[in-house]
């Protein structure tokens, strides 16, 4: 079964058998509900929503499928078209919608797609929203519209550039700075819509010279579309061969950025947050925020700058809510998603550029020596497969107890349990899909990480 229902969305992949693929049925019952929902919540109607996709090759089909739903529920469609998702997030705000859907997998494979469901401030919808939608599509609770209301499809194609040009009125995005430093950028699209956008935003910040590698917009991912760098090895060499400055790449939805040094290493997915974090915060003090996953650099970074760091549970949601609770000038999660609010609240390669090339430009350093300045850590990440029966939740509480008692540790145990100790940590959370547990550990080194996440497993096996 490869259809995933969770409260952020629905994603599968296309074909099979309704219920266990997502199958075009599927597409029109979740559309529904949510489309119903929008309609109970906004007392509306006749209410708007944004709808835009990735480069997907099922994504023209998928889009049909849910303009044509909502239209039959009387919903009011701003068709965007090709479009990265923290564009159609801006775009929601932009034209006062009700709430948009994004058709996109993220980094997952050309044969997958999904629903990613916002509301009307252009933000993945809370976890109660998500169970009430949910919970309408398991009761088939819609009523369609009759054919003197149904809803109007508009298209507009002017939210790129809508995205990029408040990207350039940003104060802390120094076009200037970045026009002089006259670099030189290769770029991985696979293949999406960030072939699009990218070198859109390149050129409005001045750089004219970029190596363009798979900005065709045809959905035929070249490699593995996870931005990891087992799947880089062709920007990495583009970089060298071209004499680049940086390289960045992004996943089909374009909301995780990774970004190559000069000599074609990677300068770490970990690390991107890290470093447009550290520009943003020496030029203005504040607090940031990323999941309990991601590295203990970031807090060291916003400690150098005076300010407070706080972790959220994993979750671009849960990261959001933290951020607007501690007022965060800064945030996001350790796969290269960087979320700053001063332009919207959602992870954004397209600012996380804009932001980073300003960094590079003003320090005048080499992307790796930029990369040398940060607190040096590595994650090893893990996994534990369990038998269906186990039960996952005590077995994490036994951890915590044994954990909880040592001197020295720190417990966290608002999504699944954290273990901090003195110079390193573990993360413990249990798959809501698969019976495993997720293994993540940080520590000074490569063969530390992976030592601490051993001795763990091995107590969870013990267990």
């Amino acid at each position: 079964m490869t259809l995933i229902k969770s409260i952020s969305g629905i994603r599968g992949t296309i074909g099979g058998k309704p219920g266990d693929n997502l199958s075009p049925i599927d597409v029109v019952k979740f559309t529904s509900a949510y489309g119903m929902q929008i309609l109970q919540r906004s007392g509306k109607k006749n209410p708007t929503l944004v709808v835009g996709r990735d480069a997907r090759i099922s994504g023209e089909m998928v889009q049909n499928l849910v303009m044509a739903s909502l239209q039959a529920l009387g919903i009011n469609v701003l068709n965007i078209g090709l479009a990265t998702t923290p564009t159609v997030e801006m775009a929601v705000t932009e034209a006062k919608a009700d709430g948009g859907i994004i058709l996109t997998a993220s980094h997952n494979p050309k044969q997958w797609n999904a629903l990613k469901l916002l509301n009307e401030k252009g933000e993945f919808i809370s976890d109660a929203e998500g169970k009430a939608m949910l919970q309408i599509a398991e009761t088939d609770a819609y009523i369609f519209t009759d054919v003197d209301s149904l809803g109007k499809i508009t298209t507009d194609d002017r939210f790129t550039a809508m995205h990029i040009r408040h990207i350039l009125n940003l104060p802390l995005v120094n076009v200037e700075a970045i026009k002089k430093a006259n670099f030189k950028v290769a770029i991985d699209c696979v293949n999406s819509v960030g072939g699009i956008a990218i070198p859109q935003l390149l050129k409005a910040l001045g750089v004219e010279n970029v190596i363009e590698l798979y900005c065709e917009p045809n959905g035929h991912f070249p490699h593995n579309p996870e931005p990891l760098p087992e799947h880089l090895t062709d920007l990495s060499d583009a970089v060298r061969k071209n004499k680049a400055d940086v390289g960045f790449t992004v996943d089909p939805d374009v909301d995780r950025l990774a970004i190559i040094n000069e000599d074609g290493s990677m300068f770490g997915e970990e690390y991107t947050l890290v470093a447009v974090a550290d520009y943003i915060l020496r030029n203005k003090k504040g607090n940031t925020v990323s999941n309990l996953s991601s590295s203990r650099a970031l807090r060291d970074v916003t400690l150098q700058h005076g300010g407070n760091y706080s972790a959220a549970a994993v979750g671009e949601v849960n990261v959001v809510a933290e951020m607007k609770r501690v007022n965060a000038v800064i945030g996001g999660e350790g796969n290269g998603g960087i979320i700053y609010p001063e332009l919207h609240y959602g992870r954004d390669s397209l600012v996380g550029i804009a932001l980073f090339l300003s960094h590079l430009a003003i320090t005048g350093k080499k992307c790796s020596e930029l990369r040398a300045s940060y607190p040096a850590y590595e994650i090893s990440k893990n996994k534990i497969e369990l038998s269906p029966s186990t039960d996952v939740d005590a077995l994490l509480k036994k951890v915590e107890a044994k954990f909880g008692a040592e001197p020295n540790v720190t417990v966290s145990t608002i999504d699944g349990v954290k273990l901090d100790f003195p110079t390193e940590w573990v993360h413990l959370r249990k798959s809501n899909t698969e019976p495993i547990i997720r293994i993540y550990a940080e520590s000074k080194s490569a063969a530390d990480a992976n030592a601490l996440a051993l001795k763990i497993m091995d107590e969870v096996k013990r267990l």
